[in-house]
């Protein structure tokens, strides 16, 4: 009898501090760049201070790029472009630092973990660091048997609550989350299809490394023959996990859930990770809160998980790579939006005018006789010069 108690995430998850973020709504709107202006940096800016708890919000200063690995059995039906079980040699390349993923982490000082969960693999040909939490060698082919064992599911599950927290306890401020896996988008792909209520050609994509019709007709076919056999078990997430998920996926569902429980925001990036957060919020309705969607992959389940989360892409690349990438290309976005909010400075109130002194009174003369004062400036100024022409007059002899 398992010990673990999915609803238990429930009572344990909290939204991010709504206070906070209304404070810092406040902070922005007395910023000197006007509310709006920085588009959805305002937004992103915010969501970041609520989920930190801290307004003005503080600096993105430890992120981590976390990446969980896993071969699926179902690539053996020729539904990747990769061949079976090469999931390995995927990992050993992004550790080596010659994958995108790698390149890019380095470039950003981002450190970047890879998790072994399902690989391929004898264990002993990878860092000891990566193989710790390995559930099993590879994952069942879920169009005909299930993924995992209910033990290995549940096994799995812990695994991902045990690196959220490590991480947690590691001091990382956000992580980038993301996977490496060769038959993965397949059991992604029958996860929502199975939670969206659709059919198999709907959340059906070409991967990472773009497959052709007929490995697309392939992969469709084995999304519709597993999608069979998760129905029976859409009310149990962790028997479902077991049935048609796998062992990088279940982790990758219990890492989220722990990570909203210690309140790490976490940045989603393809469909898999889409999926896994999918299966996450059927858990705890409140855990999407702390999650962004990195990218828009291209993957039709991506968008149906998406959509159904109410979460909307922060870029939209084109890039299908998977690994992380995407996600971990929206990493600069945010730290943008946090230095934003927190340093930009306030408004200028505009100065007051100073109040002029009293007006000096003018003399009787430049005004004019007491009883029509400023009769002279009235008349234009001329009255100096008809007083000239009187006196003239007044020195002729009159005329006979």
């Amino acid at each position: 009898m398992s010990s673990l108690n999915l609803d238990d995430f429930t009572d344990l998850i909290e939204r991010p501090d709504a206070g906070v973020r209304r404070d810092a709504e406040a902070h922005r709107e007395s910023r000197n760049v006007p509310p709006g202006a920085l588009g959805r940096l305002d937004e992103l800016g915010e969501w970041l201070a609520s989920a930190q708890g801290a307004a003005p919000v503080r600096p993105v200063e430890r992120p981590r790029v976390v990446l969980f690995a896993g071969d699926h059995g179902v690539a053996g039906l020729g539904v990747s472009a990769r061949p079976a079980g090469s999931a390995a040699e995927l990992v050993r390349e992004v550790l080596e630092g010659g994958r995108p993923v790698a390149v890019l982490a380095r470039r950003l000082e981002v450190p970047l973990r890879v998790v072994d969960m399902a690989l391929d693999c004898d264990p002993s040909t990878l860092p000891e660091d990566v193989v710790r939490h390995r559930v099993r060698r590879g994952s069942g082919r879920i169009d005909v048997e299930d993924a995992l064992t209910p033990e290995e599911a549940e096994a799995a599950f812990r695994a991902g609550v045990a690196v959220a927290d490590e991480e947690a306890d590691a001091g990382t401020d956000l992580v980038v989350l993301g996977d490496v896996s060769v038959g993965g988008t397949t059991a992604a792909g029958v996860l929502i299809a199975a939670l969206c209520g659709t059919d198999a050609s709907v959340v059906t994509g070409r991967g990472g490394q773009a497959i052709d019709d007929l490995a697309w007709m392939r992969k469709c076919a084995a999304i519709r023959d597993a999608l069979r056999r998760a129905r029976p078990v859409l009310g149990d997430q962790l028997a479902l996990l077991a049935a048609v998920g796998g062992a990088d996926l279940a982790a990758t569902t219990g890492f989220l859930l722990q990570s909203a429980v210690r309140k790490t925001p976490v940045i989603l990036d393809g469909v898999v990770s889409a999926a896994c957060a999918l299966v996450a919020q059927r858990v705890a309705f409140r855990a999407p809160d702390w999650w962004l969607a990195g990218h828009d992959s291209g993957e039709p389940g991506q968008a149906k998980a998406l959509d159904r989360m109410a979460l909307e892409p922060l870029l939209d690349h084109g890039v299908r790579v998977g690994e992380g990438l995407g996600a971990l290309l929206s990493l600069p976005l945010v730290r943008s939006a946090a230095a934003l909010a927190a340093e930009l400075p306030e408004k200028r109130q505009p100065e007051k005018a100073e109040p002029e002194g009293p007006e000096e009174p003018q003399s009787p003369q430049e005004h004019g006789s007491p009883e029509q004062p400023g009769r002279a400036e009235a008349a234009g100024g001329q009255a100096p010069a008809q007083g000239a022409q009187a006196q003239e007059r007044a020195s002729r002899p009159e005329s006979v």
